[in-house]
C-alpha cells in the first residue's frame, strides 16, 4: 500500500487497483452511514462516530438522557449490517452466565455441553448497562478486550466483526451501578446524542409517527464486507509525527492539575485506531493530526476523573480535553515539527 510519505516524496498517485478497492470499501461504509442516518435524524456526527468505532474494532458507550434515541442508534447500526445481533437488557437480577454462557450436563452424552450466552454475536447491544450489578458488568471485560469468553477453563472465540454498543442513562441514579474505571476504559469512545433540532424533530414526527423506521430497514452491507473494511483500516499509514502527537495529548491528561486520573496507554491505542478509521472513511490511506483532534474528546473524556476542585467549579472532562488540544502543538502531516512549536 502506498503511504502518504511515499506519495509526497515521489508524487505518484495510488494505482488503479488500489483506487478501485479503496473506492469499493468507501462506498460500503457510505451505504451503512446513509442507512443509519435515515433513522437517526439530524445527528450525522454521531452516526459517523459509531461507524468509526465499528471499523476501528472498538466498542461504543452511548450516554444520554431518556428518549433521545440511544437504543435506536444501536439497533439501526446493527440492522444495517447483515450479521448476528443480540440485545441484552441489563437488570439487577441479570447473571454473568446469562451473558457469557454456561456449561450444562448432558445426560445422554454423560458430559458437559457449553451453551453460549448472549455475548456470542457480532453486534451486541447492552441496554442500560449500569442497571446490572458490578459482577455482571465485569462479565463483559474479557470479551471486550480479548474477543473471547472463558468458561470452566475453556476459551471460546467470539465472531468477527465484534462490537459492543452499550447505553446508559446518566440522570436516573436510583437502582444503578456506575461503571468502574476499568469497564469504561474498555469502550473506545463515548457519545451523547443530544436533543434534535426543531427541523429534525419535525422530520422525525413524519417518519416515526406511524411506524418504526426500524421495521423497514434492510441490511446494506454484509459482515464479510465489514471485515474487509476493518482490514483496510489496519493498513492506514500513520506518520511518526502523528503518533507522537497522539502520545503527547494523552500524556498531558496524566499531568493536568484538574484531573486525578488521566488516560491509560489503552486510550492512546484506541485514539490511534479511531484516527485510522476516520482517515479510511474519508477515503485517505493516511491519518492526519486533524483525525486525532476530532476524536480526542470522544475517545478520552469518559476515561478521565476530575479533581474535587474541578467538580466544584463545574469543569467537565470534555472541557479539559479541549484545553489540552489547544495547548498541544499540532505537527504538519509530513512529519516535520513546525518551527518554534512549544511542547507540554
Amino acid at each position: 500500500m502506498t503511504t502518504y510519505d511515499e506519495r509526497a516524496s515521489h508524487g505518484g498517485p495510488p494505482t488503479r487497483a488500489e483506487s478501485r478497492a479503496g473506492g469499493d470499501l468507501t462506498a460500503t461504509a457510505e451505504r451503512v452511514r446513509r442507512s443509519v442516518e435515515g433513522v437517526i435524524e439530524g445527528k450525522p456526527e454521531v452516526v459517523r462516530l459509531a461507524l468509526t468505532v465499528l471499523l476501528a474494532e472498538g466498542h461504543l458507550l452511548i450516554e444520554d438522557v431518556p428518549g433521545v434515541g440511544k437504543t435506536m442508534l444501536a439497533k439501526a447500526l446493527a440492522r444495517s449490517v447483515d450479521c448476528s445481533v443480540r440485545r441484552i437488557q441489563f437488570t439487577p437480577d441479570l447473571l454473568p452466565s446469562d451473558i457469557t454462557g454456561v456449561s450444562v450436563f448432558d445426560q445422554q452424552r454423560r458430559d458437559f455441553e457449553f451453551k453460549p450466552g448472549a455475548i456470542f454475536a457480532q453486534i451486541v447491544i447492552g441496554d442500560e448497562i449500569n442497571r446490572a450489578s458490578p459482577k455482571t458488568q465485569s462479565a463483559l471485560l474479557e470479551s471486550m478486550e480479548e474477543r473471547q469468553v472463558t468458561v470452566d477453563g475453556h476459551s471460546y472465540e467470539l465472531p468477527s466483526p465484534f462490537m459492543v454498543v452499550a447505553t446508559q442513562n446518566p440522570v436516573e441514579m436510583e437502582g444503578t451501578y456506575p461503571l468502574p474505571e476499568a469497564q469504561r476504559d474498555r469502550f473506545m469512545a463515548r457519545v451523547s446524542i443530544g436533543y434534535p433540532s426543531p427541523e429534525a424533530e419535525l422530520r422525525m414526527l413524519d417518519t416515526h409517527g406511524s411506524i418504526s423506521p426500524l421495521d423497514d430497514m434492510q441490511p446494506v452491507a454484509h459482515a464479510h464486507e465489514i471485515v474487509k473494511l476493518v482490514e483496510a483500516v489496519r493498513t492506514v499509514h500513520v506518520a511518526d509525527s502523528v503518533r507522537r502527537y497522539a502520545v503527547e495529548v494523552v500524556t498531558a491528561t496524566r499531568h493536568h492539575p484538574e484531573l486525578r486520573l488521566g488516560a491509560s496507554p489503552r486510550a492512546t491505542l484506541h485514539l490511534l485506531r479511531a484516527a485510522k478509521a476516520a482517515a479510511a472513511l474519508a477515503g485517505r490511506e493516511f491519518a492526519l493530526p486533524d483525525d486525532v483532534q476530532s476524536l480526542a474528546v470522544a475517545v478520552l473524556a469518559h476515561r478521565l476523573l476530575p479533581t474535587a476542585q474541578a467538580q466544584l467549579s463545574r469543569r467537565t472532562s470534555e472541557q479539559v480535553v479541549h484545553d489540552i488540544l489547544q495547548r498541544t502543538p499540532v505537527p504538519d502531516p509530513f512529519g516535520h515539527q513546525p518551527p518554534g512549536a512549544r511542547r507540554l
